[in-house]
């Protein structure tokens, strides 16, 4: 079966920057839904129409088009005394915030890059933010999704 809208697919994949540091070993498969529905980067999603099981592809991506540019407004400090005596460098904690408009919950994921005496700075770009990478896969297996499936797309 080839790759197409609607289609369940499983990759194993890798991705590393342009020295060729592994960023993601994908020690887990891939799977996703096809069509448009924003589970993979979408130059990504454009290689993988068509292919088949076995299928391998290669994908250069810019940072605008993975993991996102780096923002310097994501960059937060706040007073050390916001936090428990155990907050560490390299923790990740998640923020939810209210949408002012919507009304609707988003959360903002941050890891923790310095903690001062007085202050933690937090940072909420992706780890991989303002890297360009190169996006390894190879296609395990292809199926049609079921109306489930696709409902259960549309609900998010």
């Amino acid at each position: 079966m080839k790759i197409g809208k609607n289609c369940v697919v499983t990759l194993s994949y890798r991705v590393v920057d342009k020295k060729g540091t592994i960023l993601d070993a994908g020690e887990e498969p891939l799977i996703y839904l096809h069509g448009g529905y924003h589970d993979v980067f979408e130059k990504v999603e454009q290689a993988l129409e068509g292919k088949k099981r076995g299928d391998e592809i290669e994908v250069s991506l810019k940072a605008k088009e993975s993991f996102g540019e780096y923002d310097e407004t994501l960059v937060v400090t706040q007073l050390r005394s916001d936090f428990d005596e155990h907050i560490h460098v390299g923790e990740i904690f998640e923020e939810i915030i209210e949408d002012e408009l919507s009304g609707e919950e988003e959360s903002i994921g941050y890891i923790v890059k310095e903690v001062t005496q007085e202050h933690v700075i937090l940072d909420g770009n992706h780890p991989f933010a303002g890297t360009d990478v190169i996006f390894y896969a190879n296609v395990i297996d292809v199926k049609s999704a079921t109306k489930e499936e696709i409902k259960q797309q549309y609900a998010r």
